[in-house]
């Protein structure tokens, strides 16, 4: 079975509770159709807090994720999601690096914005991150934005990229791999929680002439996206 030491962000924690962490294991499991390391104790039981269980994407990556302990689940090949094919050519990128399935014919002088949160605890430290594009120009934002969970993360990182954005008359497409902010944003649904956050930004958005906040899958090698999710752990990092 594979090892590694568990080098647990807990910066909320008591000693007691690192020091028990410090001597954890990882185990091959899945979570919602990929493959995730399990945070496991002496005796092979999943490390569980609140109900939650400890896991990572990659056994050399410095952020960890508290999810629903029912949901990590042995490895079933066949719900597996398919990766694709590495051996394959990889087709040109457009200039805009949009993903395929979100391709449009863009308007002149688009703006181009992904953006991610994350919370290390949900909830717990924080933090943001966006990658904003106008042509050729580009820009990047990592911000620590204190104890919140992972939906008033994502939420605040789409408040910022707009904010970033110095005009409002100039088409925007915003990229977010948060189902539960396209919803609220972009398909009407209703927020039981976080009301004053969503009728802010909501707000904000009404001052765009053409903005488009548009699903992106998370966790699936779309650059930019990819970016912007290293830029909100790294915030979560610098920040505790």
């Amino acid at each position: 079975m594979n090892r590694a030491a568990c080098s647990c962000t807990l910066g909320l924690r008591g000693a007691r509770e690192k020091r028990k962490m410090a001597d954890c294991s990882w185990k091959r499991m899945m979570f919602k159709g990929h493959k995730v390391w399990l945070s496991v104790d002496d005796q092979q039981k999943p490390v569980v807090r609140d109900n939650k269980a400890l896991i990572k994407y990659q056994l050399d990556q410095d952020y960890e994720y508290w999810v629903p302990a029912g949901s990590v689940k042995p490895i079933d090949p066949s719900q597996l999601k398919k990766k694709p094919d590495r051996k394959a050519p990889r087709p040109q990128s457009s200039p805009d690096r949009v993903p395929d399935n979100l391709q449009e014919r863009l308007p002149a002088n688009t703006i181009i914005a992904y953006t991610d949160g994350a919370s290390s605890g949900n909830p717990g430290p924080a933090g943001i991150g966006i990658v904003l594009r106008f042509g050729s120009r580009e820009k990047e934002i990592s911000r620590y934005i204190g104890i919140a969970t992972n939906n008033v993360a994502e939420l605040t990182a789409i408040e910022a990229a707009l904010r970033a954005i110095r005009t409002t008359k100039l088409p925007v497409r915003l990229y977010t791999d948060s189902a539960y902010c396209h919803g609220l944003l972009s398909l009407g649904w209703k927020p039981k929680t976080n009301q004053k956050l969503v009728a802010d930004l909501k707000r904000l958005m009404e001052r765009f002439e053409n903005l488009k906040i548009l699903k992106v899958q998370g966790h699936v090698g779309v650059e930019d996206n990819e970016r912007a999710d290293r830029l909100a752990r790294q915030a979560v990092l610098n920040g505790t």
